[in-house]
């Protein structure tokens, strides 16, 4: 049986190595630091009002022409791609941070949107997607009367 020296560190880089392997997984970076993952998910909200559902996508350096928003089976989704620098090449830069290539973003539908009234508009980077509530869903006051 050959003996070998116990190396604490070559554990660590192991640990090291699985640990961004997760990460990488986990936040699109696959490729590793040298050759990240091009794809991108760009911050999505979500919030309820009385009468509609408000979703608000960050879209930086994206046009309108860019994106292609569609609803399938209750599901709404909104894909498109930043383009890299036109007039650039990629190694003249020193660091890249933002993330370009394609993306895709779904949300479920809850069963009182109305999808055929769904309206989108485009200002400043932040695309907003308007889902309106069917009329029957949204709340109603019933007033009480007295009898006489």
């Amino acid at each position: 049986m050959a003996m070998s020296r116990w190396d604490p560190f070559r554990e660590l880089a192991s640990i090291q190595d699985e640990l961004n392997r997760l990460f990488g997984r986990t936040y699109g970076t696959e490729g590793g630091e040298d050759q990240p993952d091009v794809r991108w998910v760009p911050a999505l909200d979500v919030y309820e009002s009385p009468d509609r559902f408000v979703i608000t996508v960050e879209l930086p350096g994206v046009t309108p022409d860019q994106v292609d928003i569609s609803v399938e089976n209750s599901t709404l989704t909104v894909r498109g791609e930043r383009k890299f620098y036109d007039n650039m090449a990629e190694r003249d830069f020193h660091r890249i941070e933002r993330r370009f290539g394609s993306f895709g973003r779904s949300v479920s539908l809850p069963q009182v949107a109305d999808a055929e009234r769904i309206e989108a508009s485009f200002d400043a980077g932040v695309l907003r997607i308007e889902v309106p509530k069917r009329e029957e869903a949204k709340p109603r006051k019933i007033q009480v009367k007295a009898r006489a």
